[in-house]
């Protein structure tokens, strides 16, 4: 038989596929036409586009070829297209799937424990040494602190609101993108940004606890604090977990151990950015206006309370 006359005898085929895609494409899901119709529509799919590499490879009319084109691809995009959104699917990602992963992260652990921890040491060694918050933060930083924050904050100029949450995501965001990137130098890197973040940070709380200005700094930085320095946290383990992917492959290779790792930092990195645009919006809006401290003292405590009950309690693995 002439390959002419065998996709001739194949035409009840295409048009059969033809009302398939026609029928899936007025459905929203698979599940109303029925397990045996998709096995059908996929063994036609799969024969339709072996007819159309054998019209191709023999040459036969243009308008043939085209035909099967349109065919093939109208049905692939039927078989292969996206789901609609779900949200109960979405919401057990959320609030049951992510936070126990988190929470069994031994890189997240690892980053939070090194960051608080210097954190912490470096604010107290700046608040008795002031010659350490020198040496790590720089005499003309520690001096234009001081100078930013000589007055009360008044809150005077809330059109600049906006303005402002937008610098202050593309600065946050790039911080974390930072400690990002760097964990891809076989996680040293990682570790290097997260102390260096860390000693700083630590050092500019610890000797702006010891000026005049204190109260001034304190009133800008509780509110959104929470939600920045732990956003940073999770970027230092998202980039960690990637860089120590190509140090202990666990038997794959170094590209494949870095393809699966980054499908299990992306979530983190999810995470860490959500936590800086939040961080944003309160750093643009609430930190410099002239509310009383007692509400971003609130404000800094609910967050606080938002990431336990997220990442410890949510996260605390139950039995299914």
């Amino acid at each position: 038989m002439k390959v002419s006359e065998l996709l001739a005898s194949r035409r009840e085929n295409w048009r059969e596929l033809e009302r398939f895609c026609t029928e899936m494409a007025g459905s929203r899901k698979y599940r109303h036409v029925g397990a045996e119709r998709i096995a059908r529509f996929a063994a036609l799919y799969r024969a339709a586009c072996a007819d159309l590499a054998l019209a191709d490879a023999y040459q036969l009319p243009d308008e043939t070829i085209d035909y099967l084109h349109q065919l093939v691809g109208r049905a692939h995009n039927q078989l292969y297209r996206s789901r609609t959104f779900n949200f109960s699917t979405w919401g057990r990602q959320l609030l049951v799937d992510l936070p126990r992963r988190l929470f069994q992260d031994n890189c997240l652990r690892l980053a939070f424990v090194i960051f608080w921890g210097i954190f912490l040491l470096s604010a107290a060694v700046a608040h008795t040494n002031p010659d350490y918050a020198q040496s790590v933060v720089g005499r003309e930083m520690l001096e234009q602190l001081e100078e930013n924050f000589a007055n009360p904050l008044d809150g005077k100029n809330p059109e600049l609101g906006g303005f402002m949450a937008g610098f202050y995501i593309f600065h946050n965001i790039g911080i974390g993108l930072r400690c990002f990137a760097f964990g891809l130098l076989f996680g040293l890197g990682g570790l290097y940004v997260t102390v260096f973040n860390a000693a700083l940070l630590g050092a500019v709380f610890g000797h702006m606890g010891t000026v005049p200005q204190q109260e001034n700094f304190f009133h800008f930085v509780t509110a959104h604090g929470p939600f920045e320095l732990n956003a940073i946290v999770l970027s230092a383990a998202a980039g960690m977990r990637l860089g120590f992917s190509l140090v202990d492959t666990r038997g794959y290779t170094r590209i494949a151990s870095l393809r699966r790792a980054a499908g299990e930092a992306m979530p983190t990195m999810g995470a860490a950015m959500i936590l800086f645009l939040m961080a944003a919006l309160i750093e643009a809006f609430l930190s410099p206006s002239a509310a009383p401290y007692w509400v971003k003292a609130g404000v800094a405590v609910l967050s606080a309370g938002i990431l336990m009950f997220y990442f410890i309690i949510l996260g605390y693995p139950r039995e299914t």
